[in-house]
């Protein structure tokens, strides 16, 4: 059953984050280097204080350019009101989450620590998963 598959067993666990004291252009240049579109902002202890898109960047570039400052750390431009998921949520619930907030991915929070992230792709690979093994036990018996 679906309900059994837990984030947990399909949430990726190496992430790029930043630190909210980072400069906005050393974080773009790891969003840049690793190909990925945002990432987990984080503090000295691991809790996650905001997420850092390359939206985000845009907008602290822009601003920057009307201000003739650009740049400044990435507290400045991250958004800190994040969506988050526990690692316990089954795979229908974040399937819901993503459909309903149109998001693709959602930060693992674990007493308040990010320990993952959870994708649209990691829910796809949990189900194929599930469907093949299923499969299995219908063709052994």
């Amino acid at each position: 059953m679906l309900k059994s598959i837990k984030v947990r067993d399909y949430m990726t666990r190496n992430l790029v984050t930043f630190r909210p004291e980072m400069n906005l252009f050393t974080a773009i240049n790891r969003l840049l280097e690793h190909r990925i579109s945002g990432a987990p902002v984080v503090d000295g202890q691991g809790h996650l204080v905001g997420l850092l898109s390359e939206g985000d960047c845009l907008r602290g570039i822009l601003s920057g350019a009307y201000y003739e400052s650009a740049g400044g750390d990435v507290s400045s431009y991250m958004t800190t009101n994040v969506e988050v998921i526990s690692p316990e949520a089954d795979i229908i619930e974040v399937s819901e989450r993503f459909l309903k907030g149109r998001r693709r991915r959602l930060p693992v929070v674990e007493g308040g620590r990010l320990i993952g992230q959870v994708s649209r792709s990691d829910v796809l690979r949990a189900v194929k998963e599930f469907a093949q093994h299923d499969q299995g036990h219908v063709a052994l018996s």
